[in-house]
């Protein structure tokens, strides 16, 4: 690596503890579905930065409406004025929900404070601050929303003291989760008074703890149950909502209707932004509660609003449907020459594939993942992994991925596998990139 290089300098200055690198990943700029790097290669990017940039990169929508609120800002906050376009966005984020009623949005700048936000208001607007929330989960990364995450990178996080952790149920592992739910329900007659629960925590398709799609009604199963105790429930769509799944918001898969929902990640198009929406009971249950002065600001407010719009004009649900689909078919027949794949599962734009040592033990591998992510990124792919496991590939590009992209991603994919497996990527080409 040249010692003036961008990533040899990024070593020299910026901070660890902020980083999550697989690769030495070093970017120059973008456009399209692709990343350019320091040494002028585009890269096709099949993580959009952890599903941030929901449109890929230089949309024309995202430009334009950025621009012009960078030419005429209106205010820098919502904090102690409003402006009109901030309005706008949060009724055009409650008309994408119109089986919540008497929903009011809250502004915030990512995912993290989104989920903190809903934890803290819920629990102060109900009295009951017990919180149940998934093994596994990550539900970001300031302090209170690790506070009810479960994910193991965040072991270090001090745990809210009334929450309940219960495993997330894994059909590749054989779970259907009738254990969960009887565990639940044993918790509930003893320890776990559900009069004390505020808030059950969910994520319709558990991402970084392995992109675990549920099993079939379980989560209704367990939404029925929580709502007739009079426990709100809040789904987590940061990762995966807002069209990635092939459906506006994830949890429609599954049947249930939340109370409050959390959107962050690619609302923003890679603009910091996030926003909760939860019944007014909760949402004006006081004022100064949340509040950070750059909430709202009109350039966060116009990219957003600019992704909204985009996601209905180009129907871009339909085309994470049928993209999804197509590449979600290339990666199930990868699994057929590939023995290190042991599972293959997602949906729309927002796919897992599990490695593992041995299929029939169903051993996981951080190691394999760690260096097909690494021969991926020499190969021209970007694509990182996650799970508790660290040994699933996550796979959430930009939505405007088109067919004869997906073509050339998983014909890379399928090369980065075959060189893995015949050890052409060696133990010390991956050395200095922790991950997870």
């Amino acid at each position: 690596m040249a010692v003036n290089s961008i990533y040899a300098r990024d070593s020299q200055l910026i901070a660890g503890i902020q980083k999550l690198r697989f690769s030495p990943l070093a970017l120059t700029g973008g456009h399209g579905a692709y990343v350019v790097d320091e040494t002028g290669r585009d890269l096709l990017d099949l993580s959009a930065a952890w599903g941030a940039a929901s449109l890929g990169y230089g949309h024309p929508a995202v430009v334009e409406a950025v621009c012009a609120a960078v030419r005429n800002p209106a205010g820098a906050s919502i904090l102690s004025a409003t402006h009109l376009d901030a309005v706008d966005l949060a009724q055009q984020i409650l008309a994408t929900l119109p089986e919540l009623t008497d929903h009011k949005v809250w502004f915030g700048h990512s995912g993290s404070d989104a989920n903190e936000t809903a934890f803290r208001a819920i629990a102060a607007a109900t009295g009951r601050p017990r919180v149940i929330a998934f093994r596994g989960a990550y539900h970001g990364g300031t302090a209170g929303s690790m506070a009810i995450s479960g994910h193991a990178v965040q072991s270090h996080a001090a745990r809210a003291e009334g929450l309940t952790l219960i495993p997330y149920p894994n059909p590749y592992r054989g779970e259907d989760g009738e254990a969960v739910l009887a565990n639940l329900a044993e918790l509930f007659a003893t320890t776990l008074p559900a009069s004390e629960v505020g808030a059950l925590f969910i994520e319709p398709i558990q991402s970084d703890g392995g992109f675990i799609v549920p099993p079939p009604g379980f989560l209704k199963r367990l939404v029925d149950r929580c709502r007739a105790l009079g426990i709100l429930i809040v789904s987590d769509e940061v990762k995966v909502g807002l069209a990635r799944t092939g459906l506006m918001h994830c949890f429609r898969h599954e049947g249930f209707t939340p109370d409050l929902v959390c959107l962050g990640k690619g609302l923003g198009g890679g603009l910091a932004i996030s926003a909760l929406v939860g019944p007014a009971t909760v949402m004006d249950h006081a004022t100064a509660f949340a509040m950070q002065t750059l909430h709202g600001n009109p350039v966060s407010v116009a990219a957003a609003s600019a992704v909204l719009s985009t996601i209905e004009s180009e129907m871009l649900a339909v085309n994470a449907a049928t993209v999804g689909a197509f590449l979600l078919s290339g990666i199930k027949d990868l699994k057929t020459r590939h023995s290190s794949v042991g599972d293959v599962r997602g949906r729309g734009l927002a796919l897992g594939i599990e490695l593992v040592s041995d299929r029939t033990a169903k051993s996981p591998s951080k190691k394999l993942a760690a260096k097909t992510v690494y021969r991926a990124f020499e190969l021209g792919l970007v694509l990182y992994y996650v799970g508790v496991n660290s040994n699933v590939l996550e796979l959430t590009p930009p939505l405007i991925l088109t067919r004869d992209q997906t073509s050339d991603a998983i014909s890379i994919l399928d090369r980065a596998l075959s060189d893995v497996e015949q050890g052409l990527v060696s133990d010390d080409a991956v050395k200095d990139f922790a991950g997870w």
